[in-house]
């Protein structure tokens, strides 16, 4: 297939109310065959397992790329210099970013747009906004600048704002909207990195303030706690959220995400932690033993798997460094990876790295 027409195929997928098993794997694998053509990296890898366009029969056997090998080589069907738009990662290796290379932003939009009213904006049209995270204009490689971008172009009333400036959160301002919410009665939402909500408990506690919401009102966090100055147990946070802002747990959302994704996974409410998690029909989870690669029964935990749709450019599916358990239909997110665990990732970018480096067959 042609690159145009497999994005025609997947707008027509995500505006969808559902997909089939059997669809599912019939475009994961048309889309298998495309990056295994025009994905080199991603070639001499499957190769290198086994794994070809013949052999492949399901969305399963597809081999998972591990996220850290988008900071050692371009995984990308198209030159990087055609993108519309790439994506940095976070860097927490030596300095290192990898970069996601999407030559047009329709269908990550559209993954965006379409889950987030299922799942944050359910049957709200729109609603006022504070974002406490920087603009797309000031991180335009960001991934969560374009994502909240969108949630407030989207979703937000003309007067929804930035709340975040150069010295931090805008207290000022943000104490005048939660003010005016609770005069008002409209429901407000606050959106934004779960450390800036860390900062703003700190904030809101030093000069002893809290804020009852109006019903309606809701939470959205995203990214954790990693590297920040203070951790956080999550059922404290959710708990210092509901307690300062006047919103309860149900109304207090996490956005799981990842700069290789072009899909969002969400919980619905965080009055049990952790909160079961789920993505849209176009992205599947499967939870698999860091060494051998086999999936585990439910209930058992192992290295989280996505294979998503919406990553027609560069790979569907990514080994993250997660580790989850299968609960029904979704899954729980139980921490990063350690030991055991960690060594299986470790061997799978080593796996990567050797294979992308070695002569194409």
């Amino acid at each position: 297939m042609e690159q145009q027409q497999i994005i025609n195929q997947l707008l027509t997928i995500l505006q969808s109310d559902s997909l089939s098993d059997e669809e599912f794997n019939r475009n994961a694998l048309q889309l298998f065959a495309y990056q295994y053509t025009n994905n080199l990296p991603f070639r001499k890898f499957c190769q290198q397992k086994g794994k070809t366009i013949r052999t492949v029969k399901s969305w399963k056997d597809i081999p998972a790329v591990p996220i850290n090998a988008f900071k050692e080589v371009d995984l990308t069907c198209t030159p990087t210099e055609e993108a519309e738009r790439y994506f940095m990662t976070s860097g927490t290796t030596q300095g290192v970013k990898g970069k996601h290379y999407h030559p047009t932003l329709q269908v990550w939009n559209l993954s965006m747009k379409t889950y987030f009213k299922q799942r944050f904006m359910k049957e709200t049209e729109k609603i006022r906004m504070g974002i406490l995270f920087p603009t797309e204009e000031e991180m335009p490689n960001s991934s969560l600048a374009r994502y909240l971008a969108l949630a407030k172009q989207e979703f937000g009333t003309e007067e929804s704002h930035y709340l975040l400036g150069e010295n931090g959160i805008e207290l000022e301002r943000l104490i005048q909207e939660l003010e005016q919410a609770e005069r008002s009665g409209e429901p407000y939402a606050l959106l934004g990195a779960s450390f800036s909500f860390v900062h703003l408990f700190e904030e809101l506690e030093n000069i002893g303030r809290s804020f009852q919401l109006p019903d309606g009102s809701k939470i959205l966090d995203t990214g954790g706690f990693k590297n920040q100055s203070k951790e956080w147990e999550l059922d404290d946070f959710y708990h210092e959220l509901s307690r300062l802002l006047g919103v309860p747990r149900k109304d207090c959302i996490n956005m799981y995400g990842m700069t290789e994704l072009s899909s969002q996974l969400y919980d619905s409410g965080n009055e049990q932690v952790p909160s079961v998690k789920s993505g849209p029909h176009w992205l599947k989870t499967r939870i698999i033993h860091p060494l051998t690669g086999e999936e585990v029964s439910e209930g058992e935990r192992g290295v989280i798997v996505h294979c998503d749709l919406a990553n027609f450019n560069s790979v569907t599916t990514i080994l993250t460094e997660d580790i989850g358990m299968k609960v029904g239909e979704g899954f729980l997110l139980l921490g990063r990876v350690q030991g055991t665990e960690a060594k299986g990732c470790s061997i799978a970018v080593e796996e990567f790295i050797k294979a992308a480096t070695e002569p194409a067959q």
